[in-house]
């Protein structure tokens, strides 16, 4: 069957192996607070049969995807120190982003809480939540059901997460960097334009840290200061829907495996492309602050399968 049968025993990846403690903190914090609670008259929206349990209707055969539910439990984050409520979700939207569980599939809530041993309360409260991600929708007459991948919420930061563990890896990797080729040349040409100085030496710092870094071989370091560049410069251009888009992107890099620089492993190149964009910004040279991200960003091997080359005038 495809769900475990006892949730207390589901494993997650508790040391996050290949998920930064800053990238999971981050993460967390920017989850919105959600007590879980249901309002006035929603109880019902996620009904269980009344009747015995001989007696309660039949929900779809689960049978054929032991081994994978296993698989998604061991990969299932964050479990630890979290409450029934808190695993389900996980579980429940680890299936559903890996495909184990389809689009429009129909989610019995009296079989859920038979299959991990919880009460209807924890069910309701989990499908609550994962309806808010836009991952099932509840409706009368109809039940609650799987939506597709065009409804959900993929800036949400536990929809990144799951996605990260999951067939989508790839995908959401490449997305990324489509995200950061529109936003972030916007940002280094309006952080031109915007509190030079302030920028300039914020800015500066993160290049020092990376020569250093990289002098001393220490890559995770370069890889910090990398990250926190990229961070500041689409905090500096005084636009708050960037500023925003800031942690949920350095987040989503982190959690993905993908890196936040423009190129694999420190690089001398790479600090020079660094310095190049402080040098604009600094100057407020907006356009050539804007066309040296495109060209730090343009050195990433997975950047090259989504925009050409800037051109050479």
């Amino acid at each position: 069957m495809l769900f475990t049968k006892d949730l207390k025993g589901v494993r997650g990846l508790a040391d996050k192996g290949c998920v930064s403690t800053l990238a999971h903190t981050t993460m967390t914090a920017a989850r919105p607070v959600d007590s879980g609670l249901s309002g006035p008259g929603e109880l019902d929206r996620y009904p269980y049969a009344e009747g015995p349990v001989g007696e309660r209707a039949v929900g779809p055969s689960w049978e054929g995807g032991g081994s994978e539910a296993g698989r998604v439990g061991r990969r299932t984050a964050g479990n630890r120190g979290r409450g029934l409520h808190g695993q389900l979700v996980q579980q429940l939207g680890q299936m559903i982003v890996s495909g184990d569980l389809g689009a429009d599939r129909p989610l019995v809530p009296e079989e859920i809480g038979q299959r991990f041993e919880v009460s209807r309360t924890v069910v309701r409260e989990s499908l609550r939540v994962l309806e808010a991600k836009g991952l099932v929708s509840a409706r009368p007459n109809v039940g609650t059901r799987v939506r597709p991948v065009s409804d959900w919420n993929l800036l949400d930061p536990d929809i990144i997460e799951w996605r990260a563990f999951g067939p989508q890896r790839d995908d959401q990797r490449r997305e990324l960097f489509e995200l950061r080729w529109t936003i972030e040349p916007l940002a280094a040409r309006l952080a031109a334009g915007h509190d030079r100085e302030e920028a300039q030496q914020r800015l500066t710092d993160m290049t020092d840290i990376m020569s250093r870094a990289l002098a001393q071989g220490d890559a995770l370091t370069f890889g910090r200061a990398d990250a926190e560049f990229h961070s500041l410069l689409l905090q500096l251009g005084g636009n708050r829907m960037l500023e925003h888009l800031a942690g949920i992107v350095s987040s989503a890099l982190q959690v993905s495996g993908g890196p936040a620089t423009g190129c694999d492993r420190p690089t001398e190149s790479s600090v020079g492309h660094h310095v190049r964009i402080v040098e604009a910004v600094g100057a407020g040279d907006a356009a050539g602050a804007e066309s040296a991200m495109r060209q730090l960003l343009t050195i990433h091997p997975d950047v090259e399968h989504v925009v050409p080359a800037p051109r050479e005038h």
